[in-house]
């Protein structure tokens, strides 16, 4: 796993051989955007520990969706240090393994890139404390919003920080190599019209389930990308 700073001193971004998570800091706690897959609890609690950073401080978990790159580790984090595990609520039951996994509409290009996904664990039915739902206001960053960015799954989420400028996309945005949007949808049409309703919240900084966070320009390059023709189809 690697760790990279994102913002000093406030964001940093593990990792992981297929998708990341996020770590923001605040003066009292600690919360983890996504957490990677299952058996990495250890890399991430390491990764903590090398910020100067305990992991008794982690409070809360949200979790953007149900995929097993994203929840693995959540469930044994939450048991270690008693952190809030939340997720919309359309997705915590499969987070919680009552219902399976959606299944995506795959184009022929995909196809090969799923079946390298399916390489993670898959992840273990975890605890959701918390439902979320659209406009929800969580107490870390100087006030979390919800966006309820549906289309990747039933109950993909972004979480914004207006205070800082800053954007957790889920898997609703990509930036491997370009900004787009994400793959492995269920609903194409709606991915792109969360898309472009994140794009819209002008962020400073965004932060992809995969690919490296957009740091520069990020208004304007989310803006363009949710407007490229190519994104139509």
């Amino acid at each position: 796993m690697e760790l990279v700073e994102v913002i000093p001193n406030r964001l940093h971004m593990l990792r992981f051989p297929i998708g990341q998570a996020y770590l923001w800091q605040d003066e009292g706690a600690l919360t983890l955007i996504d957490a990677g897959h299952a058996g990495s609890a250890d890399a991430i609690e390491e990764a903590i520990r090398s910020l100067g950073l305990a992991p008794e401080r982690l409070e809360r978990i949200v979790l953007t969706h149900c995929h097993r790159d994203h929840v693995g580790a959540a469930g044994e984090l939450a048991a270690r240090r008693g952190a809030e595990v939340a997720a919309h609520r359309l997705d915590a039951p499969v987070i919680r393994g009552e219902q399976p996994v959606p299944e995506p509409v795959l184009l022929d290009w995909e196809l090969p890139l799923y079946a390298h996904g399916l390489t993670v664990p898959e992840a273990p039915p975890t605890p959701v404390d918390r439902e979320l739902l659209d406009g929800e206001v969580l107490p870390f960053g100087g006030g979390a919003v919800v966006v309820h960015a549906p289309g990747h799954t039933p109950g993909s989420i972004g979480v914004h920080l207006p205070r800082h400028g800053v954007l957790f996309t889920g898997d609703c945005v990509a930036g491997v190599g370009q900004v787009m949007p994400g793959v492995f949808n269920v609903d194409r049409d709606q991915a792109l019209a969360s898309f472009r309703r994140l794009a819209a919240l002008d962020p400073a900084v965004a932060c992809f389930g995969h690919g490296d966070p957009c740091v520069t320009e990020t208004a304007a390059t989310l803006r363009a990308a949710a407007q490229a023709p190519a994104h139509a189809g």
